[in-house]
């Protein structure tokens, strides 16, 4: 097990989740839940498909507030029925257990491409779960774009 050297903050429901962290896939398809992460997480939450190849891990207090939103979306949009349907179908409620372990359902195993080696990576208000070898892969795509996409982000005020 290795953590980077993460920090983290409370403030309001959940407070800001972030650091990586690497951890290895039992033979029951568990994997521990790093401390740093677990008190905001708590010991119920789900896990969804996410974007890019992982999936999300949000505490129930964000879930809630995402489930409030995904209801706002116009039932006449054909982009806002496919985006529900994907990411609620996808959705499951998972509990850590004494030893602070988690199962990953098989088909979110899959659709992460999880086989043995996790990344797990504090995202704000939600926990991004990765293969190792997908966590790798993006970090070099993405890495050619940062100083790009950091410009870019003057137009969403940052």
């Amino acid at each position: 097990m290795e953590e980077s050297g993460s920090e983290w903050s409370t403030g309001g429901d959940v407070g800001v989740m972030m650091g990586e962290f690497s951890h290895a896939l039992d033979d029951k398809g568990r994997i521990i839940i790093p401390a740093r992460l677990r008190d905001d997480l708590d010991t119920h939450f789900v896990m969804t498909k996410g974007l890019d190849g992982c999936l999300f891990l949000y505490p129930m207090a964000e879930w809630s507030k995402l489930e409030e939103r995904l209801k706002a979306l116009p039932m006449t949009n054909a982009n806002a029925r496919a985006f529900q349907r994907l990411f609620l179908a996808g959705a499951q409620d998972v509990e850590m257990d004494r030893q602070s372990r988690v199962t990953i359902p098989p088909r979110l195993r899959e659709y992460a491409g999880v086989v043995k080696d996790v990344v797990l990576v504090g995202v704000s208000n939600r926990v991004e779960l990765w293969s190792l070898e997908n966590w790798q892969a993006y970090q070099v795509r993405a890495q050619a774009d940062y100083e790009d996409v950091a410009e870019k982000m003057v137009d969403f005020g940052f």
